[in-house]
């Protein structure tokens, strides 16, 4: 016999709010801030056919929806403290949605993140998540701070979740597929990071949508302009093997998926990033400097190794291009 609406919620969307004053069950939720705190919220929507195939693991599309918008709150260097899950779904399959919630209440509750509402209905798969985190009053890291002078740093490697769609067009061997496969799935949100930035970086966000383009947006805030170097941009082994490829150089540049931290920090800051890179053991790459931004120069020059800039078709995902 199939399940009901309200025997579906309870039996998978329903846990424990540790952090709740009320969680689901009722109306709404309700919470209460940490005293001396501001919340940070994101809300990030998943369509099928359109962020991921309809076979898609469902364990791994339970870990990216939540990951997604931890990167988000990872970017503001906030704690992520309540999520909320509204899904549609065609039809009521108990085995997929027992997996997505595995994938996604493991995420959670590594991060401290509670389940606290949402909403379920019939209809093409899509899948929307809301986050909720705080910040101590003031701290939060915004895109509007990088200064002409500031380092431009990033974390991990870039391009490899876009490389995984092109990997079958660059006869990528079926080890390389996987590894790069397990990147675009799952993703890891940079909370660590984006919590020790605070105080240090000046500006900051997820690479979600192509390092270009996502940096542009600081640059765009902040009224600045930005060089790279696109010898600095960290590789993964598989990428390096690749990157002067069209499609590997496309994915490095403008892929996205990424979901690591790019932010400017003033130069008296790197020593403590470097520290901050060995207390997470975790990569971050020098790669660039924040410029002056002059009338007909572009937002986001990168420099190949002779130090030419390196043309630029496209910038990043764009959810309403072609």
């Amino acid at each position: 016999m199939p399940l009901s609406e309200f025997e579906m919620i309870r039996r998978f969307f329903t846990y424990p709010a540790r952090h709740a004053v009320l969680g689901v069950g009722d109306d709404a939720a309700i919470v209460r801030a940490r005293r001396g705190s501001e919340l940070v919220v994101t809300t990030d929507m998943l369509v099928a056919g359109r962020h991921f195939h309809y076979g898609a693991d469902p364990e791994r599309l339970g870990h990216k929806a939540l990951a997604v918008n931890l990167s988000d709150i990872a970017a503001m260097g906030a704690t992520p403290r309540w999520a909320t899950l509204a899904i549609a779904l065609p039809r009521v399959d108990a085995r997929w949605l027992a997996a997505f919630m595995r994938g996604f209440m493991r995420l959670a509750r590594r991060h401290g993140v509670d389940l606290v509402g949402g909403d379920t209905t019939r209809g093409p798969l899509n899948i929307c998540v809301e986050v909720v985190g705080e910040v101590p009053r003031g701290r939060a890291l915004r895109r509007d701070g990088a200064r002409p002078g500031d380092d431009v740093w990033v974390s991990g490697t870039l391009g490899d979740a876009a490389l995984a769609l092109a990997a079958r067009r660059l006869g990528l061997h079926r080890r390389e597929r996987t590894l790069l496969t397990q990147k675009l799935d799952a993703p890891t949100p940079r909370i660590g990071l984006g919590q020790a930035l605070r105080g240090v970086a000046r500006s900051a966000i997820d690479v979600s949508d192509g390092l270009v383009a996502d940096l542009g947006h600081i640059c765009e805030r902040s009224r600045v302009a930005a060089v790279l170097s696109l010898e600095r941009l960290p590789c993964s082994a598989i990428m390096k093997q690749h990157r002067d490829r069209p499609a590997g150089r496309a994915a490095l540049l403008a892929g996205g998926d990424d979901y690591e931290l790019a932010f400017t920090a003033g130069r008296a800051r790197r020593e403590r990033i470097a520290a901050i890179a060995r207390r997470l053991r975790l990569k971050l790459a020098r790669i660039g400097r924040i410029v002056r931004l002059r009338r007909g120069t572009p937002r986001v020059t990168v420099l190949d190794a002779s130090g030419q800039p390196i043309p630029l078709r496209r910038g990043g995902y764009e959810h309403f291009s072609d």
